[in-house]
């Protein structure tokens, strides 16, 4: 069985082909300026990769490109479409209706066009997507694949805001959790790594990159999670501020005349690691920074880390207890120093890492960090968003 994962951008197309028999990836690529000059690379597995520039005017093109190469006789490995069982699309938001997977039919898109205005970076362009693999795959299902469906089990008394109650009713204004998809590979990989069912175990995985989110999971179902009605809260981001006293944004709307529009702007993409350290929203430029004494760097460092920290401690709270804490995504994986600020002094609660592991860490692979004695096991685990896309549309096939 072949599936083909699709995450489409707004100018950008990532994309997978697995043979699920063995969940290999056969080919991986990128598809870049869609709308301008475009380009794309692709890799065959054990191959150089393939680059090339490619009029991409829309996501239809970019799509015909990503099927011509998939059976080209060079680059391909395929012989005909025909051969991708489903299409798995990675889609950010599922609103309140779609609270799992889904084939994905007029209806479903519909819908989701109808939610764009509570999901306006990440909603149109995954419908454009959708709609160019329909239409160049005719008898091909596609498999929608929600951030937010991971979440659809958490408690009401968790997820609403406390707001008049009618802008729950009126407009969905809830916390929906974002980066599902990650934390539910991440939490399975954990139970398959510590050799215990996932229905017995009490996990904490920190999803911490550019973007990040905490989530809480309990028996294998997700009960609370820092992202809300936006990825706007919670952890404080490389350009997003995080959560923060709502009164602080509209004193600034008022003393500064801002419009709507340039508040968000303001906590989206002026705010967070860049914000603070008026170096970089990219956390290794903030961290050389910081090597070389610059304060308000080490400033971001220690503020990000204390939200994590107190997100895991207010988790540990809610689970009563906790077995396991996992670090994943570019940051969780790769930064020792932001691992060793969020574990240092979190003993009460059972987590200690030993620290020439987590300095020593490889990149890119599982690795455990636990200290000796320690009651809670801490792991690096890479993410795999892709392949749990693929393993979701491999069940509808099958």
């Amino acid at each position: 069985m072949k599936i083909l994962v699709i995450n489409a951008g707004s100018s950008s197309l990532k994309y997978q082909l697995f043979d699920m028999e063995n969940e290999n990836v056969l080919v991986k690529g990128l598809c870049e300026r869609i709308g301008t000059t475009g380009c794309i690379t692709h890799k065959v597995t054990g191959a150089e990769p393939y680059k090339t520039d490619y009029p991409m005017p829309t996501h239809n093109e970019a799509i015909g490109l990503v099927l011509s190469l998939l059976t080209d006789a060079e680059h391909g490995v395929i012989s005909s479409i025909d051969e991708i069982d489903a299409v798995g699309h990675r889609i950010a938001h599922g609103g309140e209706k779609y609270k799992k997977s889904t084939v994905v039919d007029e209806e479903v898109l519909n819908y989701l066009e109808g939610i764009v205005p509570i999901n306006p970076l990440h909603g149109p362009p995954a419908i454009l997507g959708i709609r160019a693999c329909m239409s160049q795959m005719e008898n091909t299902p596609q498999i929608g694949v929600f951030d937010t469906s991971f979440y659809s089990d958490i408690e009401d008394f968790r997820y609403i805001y406390p707001l008049p109650y009618k802008y729950y009713e009126e407009k969905q204004i809830r916390r929906y959790g974002f980066h599902g998809t990650s934390h539910r590979y991440v939490a399975s990989r954990a139970a398959a790594v510590v050799g215990k069912d996932i229905k017995d175990l009490k996990i904490i995985t920190c999803h911490l990159g550019n973007g990040s989110s905490v989530t809480a999971i309990k028996n294998g179902i997700a009960i609370d999670t820092s992202m809300g009605f936006t990825p706007q809260e919670g952890v404080v981001m490389g350009t997003r501020s995080g959560s923060f006293d709502p009164s602080v944004l509209t004193y600034i709307m008022k003393t500064e005349g801002l419009t709507a529009e340039q508040a968000d702007n303001l906590i989206n993409k002026e705010s967070g690691l860049l914000g603070i350290s008026g170096v970089s929203n990219d956390a290794r430029n903030v961290s050389d920074a910081a090597h070389a004494g610059n304060k308000r760097a080490i400033l971001a460092q220690k503020i990000v880390a204390n939200s994590v920290k107190k997100l895991i401690g207010s988790y540990f709270a809610e689970l009563n207890g906790l077995d396991v804490l996992v670090f994943t995504a570019g940051l969780g994986e790769n930064d020792n120093e932001i691992r060793s600020m969020i574990c240092s002094e979190l003993d009460a609660l059972g987590i200690k890492i030993d620290g020439n592991k987590n300095d020593n860490a490889p990149h890119g692979e599982e690795f455990e960090l636990t200290s000796d004695g320690a009651a809670v096991r801490t792991f690096i685990l890479p993410t795999n968003e892709e392949l749990m896309i693929a393993r979701d549309a491999a069940e509808f096939v099958r």
